[in-house]
């Protein structure tokens, strides 16, 4: 098995050795990185338990209040600076007008998941070949803002000492975060380094804005993170700089997906082979839910 024989000049034969380890390997490989159908069993349950382990890890990171403190100083210092250090004026701003921060802080506390959550639903009926490679994006994403929580513990504008930002949550007595309010015990208060708003949201947007069909809905991709932006800074919950964490992490999820499929998420096949890893002849077919 594996060898053929050949026969030389002076009439003997030998065996020649046929690559078969390494074709198995690649072929290997590249049965892992072939699109294929999604099971909605198993996503539930992925993404169920993976958010589970996500919060828990998250909130298990020692808070480390003086640490967090001693950095959310130092960024607002680096961002006067660098002259971008606005998100007070934002912050008193928007909650000088009653309906708009109250409508914010909903946002903050409710679009997070369920914008996101509806991507992820969308990619699964409608992008299936490229619904594994858009999650990986996310999952790896998130992965590494948990080391980034670990590393470098940050307080949101909100909790500074001697600042003037006010809790919108708080003042308003709104549900619009988890690290204010009756909520603060269940929830890190000390993670605002990266802003998984933004990386989710910028994940979200840029989903629907390379693979939504309809202008105006790529259009909505588009604005969804900006708004976040503002959301963000006008809660007092991030600086500018968290956001731009946000990015890196996010930046860190597409590498990983392009590492792993060769190419990037949006630029896979729509629709899912009848069997992986055929590459001539293949019959596609939308995924069943």
């Amino acid at each position: 098995m594996g060898e053929t024989t050949v026969t030389t000049q002076d009439g003997r034969t030998a065996a020649v050795p046929e690559p078969v380890a390494a074709e198995t390997d690649q072929g290997f490989l590249r049965r892992l990185r072939a699109p294929r159908r999604p099971r909605l069993w198993f996503e539930i349950l992925l993404i169920a338990v993976s958010y589970w382990t996500y919060s828990l890890i998250r909130n298990a990171v020692p808070e480390q209040r003086s640490e967090a403190l001693r950095n959310a100083d130092w960024i607002w210092r680096m961002e006067h600076h660098l002259g971008i250090a606005v998100e007070e004026s934002v912050n008193h701003g928007v909650n000088s007008v009653t309906w708009l921060i109250v409508g914010m802080n909903y946002y903050y506390a409710t679009l997070h998941f369920v914008v996101t959550l509806g991507v992820l639903v969308w990619l699964f009926r409608s992008h299936p070949g490229r619904y594994a490679a858009t999650r990986l994006v996310l999952f790896a994403t998130t992965g590494v803002a948990l080391v980034g929580y670990y590393l470098y513990p940050l307080a949101p504008p909100r909790l500074m000492n001697g600042g003037d930002f006010v809790d919108t949550v708080m003042v308003h007595q709104t549900w619009g975060s988890m690290a204010s309010g009756d909520l603060k015990s269940m929830s890190n208060q000390y993670a605002a380094m990266p802003s998984m708003h933004i990386g989710w949201s910028l994940w979200c947007g840029l989903t629907i804005f390379a693979l939504a069909s309809v202008p105006w809905v790529r259009v909505l991709g588009l604005l969804y993170p900006t708004a976040t932006l503002v959301v963000i800074v006008a809660t007092a919950n991030h600086f500018w700089l968290d956001a731009v964490g946000g990015i890196m992490c996010l930046t860190f999820g597409f590498a990983v997906a392009w590492v792993w499929y060769r190419v990037l998420p949006y630029a896979l096949p729509r629709l899912v082979p009848v069997k992986p890893g055929r590459e001539t002849g293949e019959t596609l077919l939308p995924a069943k839910v």
